[in-house]
């Protein structure tokens, strides 16, 4: 699922509700696959501006159940879109999702470097106020700059993304 519009609004607090209610039909379906599911992405982060689109990552032991998963998911509506050129990390898109919210559903092996990144990055921006303002700014200047370019907005903020991994000691290894 590509974003076409570039939109970023302020924190809303039923984001976490939301997440839940994706979280909700989701367990029952692959729970016994999986160890976690986790919100990620500015979503996930209370106080941050963010593109109104539900950031998942669903936490899988290993590869060794990823068949089944796929067949589970494809089972309430998900289709596997590949790793999309980021290794460690399975994109799904879905259709018939209408009373959930926009959301990114991603799949990650528990020892993915990929799902290290999403959650440093959360819970760093979720303890440094600071650093959550400013990313919370460039979005808001990125959409404002770019709002039918997705690319480019995350061009936009990339530097100040490298910079809170470098922060969390979690860039690219």
């Amino acid at each position: 699922m590509r974003t076409r519009n570039v939109v970023v609004l302020p924190y809303d607090e039923t984001w976490i509700a939301e997440f839940e209610k994706i979280k909700q039909e989701l367990l029952p379906v692959i729970g016994d696959l999986i160890t976690g599911i986790e919100h990620v992405g500015s979503t996930s982060v209370v106080g941050l501006a963010a593109k109104p689109i539900i950031d998942i990552d669903v936490i899988i032991p290993n590869y060794d159940c990823f068949s089944s998963l796929i067949e589970c998911l494809n089972g309430i509506g998900y289709q596997h879109e590949g790793d999309l050129g980021i290794k460690g990390r399975e994109a799904f898109k879905y259709n018939n999702k209408d009373h959930l919210m926009k959301h990114h559903l991603y799949v990650c092996p528990e020892n993915s470097q990929e799902l290290k990144k999403h959650i440093a990055f959360r819970d760093f921006l979720q303890t440094h106020s600071k650093e959550r303002e400013m990313y919370g700014m460039i979005k808001l200047e990125g959409a404002k700059l770019f709002p039918d370019n997705i690319e480019k907005y995350i061009g936009h903020k990339q530097r100040y993304i490298e910079e809170i991994y470098f922060k969390c000691n979690i860039g690219e290894q």
